[in-house]
Formats: structure tokens, C-alpha cells, sequence
């Protein structure tokens, strides 16, 4: 961690922990579980969450405007995380014990051995999450389902994607466009990039899973699960990011595609990002550690400037093994994909 990043965060917790000394002589009003789902295979089921004193946010509606946009996006962040949660996680018979962190965030990890097979039904199997005692006088049935993405036995491969510019037009390159659609948009209006839906269909076909794994802020996943929906990209984990917060919600992408490809030790993937940051560097990181996991690599070019170099200087080095495309758009990526039989 940077000293940026240190001032960051000691900031962040002094300011969390002079709220919490002023909030913990009040009682809680909207105590709220809620619940990010999860992914799991031979490796193990993980569950993500976090738990609020926030009433639920308001849904978008057609034709909206930006001040209502605006307001629900603010709070989304605008968020009362509370700490030391204890929480149990049910899936079937599996029953795992965890305690939200400092911001209000929990992960909790289910051994494979205690999660009997006919429990991860393929696609989804369901869970609960509840409060395990009382917690700042709230008592009685707190509880929260989720959904757990379970591959088929019948999965030729998966897919792991980037979101912001990989599928969404965000403008990440351009810092106050990027502002802009985020606070003042909706799933309703964010527009994907021409063809991508139809491209991730046909990739994850009747059976192939789609991660989704983005530095976008955990306060984003109602958004961007909405966005998934309303669109009709395949529905899956959405494996996000505390910008601040603690060590675990700052894991970085190349984390959570560790994670991924632990818990599903059986599949092999297609990785798909964007030029406009990491994502060449880090999937090159990805096939260099885990020889024989990755099928293909697909980077949408979305550059400012295409000429600065960043991205051939992976590519020229990169595995002969492995296709590395760099698409000008979804039908580049199609096209190659389907001569290589993942369509």
C-alpha cells in the first residue's frame, strides 16, 4: 500500500470510528443485510455482503430525471456501515459463522466439504444470511437471501470480464464524463457497447458461467446488476471493490480472478477487458501463473490515445500458446471467437 493510499485509509477509519462513537448511543432505524451473492464449485462456496443502517435504495424509473438519478446515486454512498455484525451464512445444511469488518462488510467462505453436492444445484443455488444474536437492540428474524452461481458439470468454459468500457460506456479515461454518467444516470439509460449483449450470450451459451470483476465500489452492485438485467448480458457474480475500506474490499482484480479460478478448479477461462487501464498487464499476469486456464484473451480498445504503447508492450511479449486480440469492437471479438470454437 502507497502512502497516498495509507493517509487514505487511517483518514477513513478515524472519521468511521468518530461516527460510530456518536451513532452507538443511538438505536438503529433501517438495519439492513445486504447481500452481494456469490460463486462456488469443488473449491468451496464464497458469500459476500455487507450490512447497512440505510433504508434500501429507490429503483430507477422511465424517464426520470437527473436530480432523481443524482439523489439515489448519492445514496448509495452515503452509506452507515455497521461493524462487528455477527452473522450466519445457510447454504442447505452448510451453516459458516462470520462478523462484518470495520465497514460494515462480511465474506464468509464455505469449506466444500461441508456443502453437500445435491446443495449447488446448477445455475443458482440459494442461501440465507442472519443475524446471529442481538446486535444494538435489534433483535428477532433479520435475514437476507442470496443467490450462489454454481457452473454446470456441463460448462465448456467461463467467462471473466471487466465491466466499466468493457461492456458498459463509462469513459473511465475521462474522469469528469465518468462522474457524470455515473451519479446522474441509471440501469435504465447506461448503454452498453453495440453487440456486446448478444456476444456474452452466445459465449456463456445454456451453460458457460460469466464472472463479472470490476474496480467499480461495491455501492455500485444494485446498479450494475440492474444494468446486467435490464440489458440482457447472462446474469453472474458481480466481484467488486472497496475504494478505501479495509484490506479484503481493496483486494485488487487480479484477487478476485484468483479467487475464481480456485473455487472452479475444473473450468478454463476466456478473459475480456479493456485498453484503458490494467487489464492487459494483469490478464497476462493471469495466463503466465495459470498455464493452461486461459483459452483466449479479448482487450476492447477504447484508448485515448492508441499509439501510447501501453498495450503492445504486453502483447509482444505475450505466450504464443494463447490468443491476445486487441478488438476494435464486439464483432472483432466474435469473429475470433467463433474461429477458434468457443461460439
Amino acid at each position: 500500500m502507497g502512502r497516498k493510499q495509507r493517509v487514505l485509509v487511517g483518514a477513513e477509519h478515524a472519521w468511521d470510528s468518530f461516527r460510530l462513537r456518536r451513532r452507538s448511543r443511538k438505536p438503529l432505524r433501517h438495519f439492513r443485510i445486504e447481500t452481494y451473492g456469490g460463486h462456488g464449485g469443488p473449491g468451496g462456496v464464497v458469500v459476500r455482503g455487507r450490512v447497512l443502517d440505510n433504508p434500501p435504495p429507490s429503483e430507477a424509473v422511465d424517464g426520470e430525471g437527473a436530480v432523481a438519478a443524482l439523489r439515489r446515486s448519492l445514496g448509495q454512498f452515503a452509506t452507515v456501515e455497521l461493524p462487528g455484525v455477527p452473522l450466519l451464512v445457510r447454504i442447505g445444511e452448510a451453516v459458516a459463522e462470520t462478523t462484518t469488518d470495520g465497514d460494515g462488510y462480511f465474506r464468509a467462505l464455505v469449506d466444500a466439504d461441508h456443502v453437500h453436492p445435491r446443495h449447488l444445484t446448477s445455475p443458482w443455488q440459494r442461501g440465507t444470511v442472519e443475524l446471529a444474536e442481538p446486535y444494538r437492540g435489534v433483535t428477532g428474524p433479520q435475514t437476507a437471501a442470496f443467490a450462489v452461481r454454481v457452473p454446470s458439470r456441463h460448462a465448456v468454459f467461463g467467462v471473466i470480464s471487466d465491466v466499466d468500457d468493457t461492456i458498459i460506456q463509462t469513459g473511465v479515461q475521462r474522469v469528469g464524463e465518468m462522474l457524470l454518467q455515473t451519479f446522474t444516470g441509471s440501469e435504465l439509460t447506461r448503454t452498453p457497447f453495440p453487440g456486446a449483449p448478444e456476444l456474452y450470450r452466445d459465449l456463456a451459451g445454456r451453460d458457460n458461467p460469466v464472472f463479472y470483476v470490476s474496480s467499480s465500489p461495491w455501492n455500485l452492485h444494485a446498479f450494475l446488476h440492474g444494468f446486467l438485467r435490464h440489458r440482457d448480458f447472462p446474469l453472474g457474480p458481480l466481484l467488486l471493490r472497496d475504494l478505501v475500506g479495509t484490506a479484503d474490499g481493496r483486494a485488487r482484480k487480479h484477487d478476485r480472478i484468483e479467487e475464481v479460478l480456485e473455487l472452479h478448479p475444473d473450468l478454463r477461462f476466456v478473459l475480456i477487458g479493456d485498453s484503458g487501464e490494467k487489464d492487459p498487464q494483469i490478464y497476462a499476469d493471469i495466463v503466465r501463473d495459470h498455464p493452461g486456464r486461459v483459452l483466449a484473451v479479448y482487450i476492447r480498445e477504447v484508448r485515448l490515445d492508441p499509439g501510447d504503447g501501453r498495450v503492445e508492450q504486453v502483447s509482444d511479449a505475450w505466450a504464443e500458446d494463447v490468443p491476445f486480440v486487441l478488438a476494435a469492437d464486439s464483432d472483432a471479438v466474435r469473429r475470433h471467437a467463433a474461429s477458434i470454437g468457443l461460439l
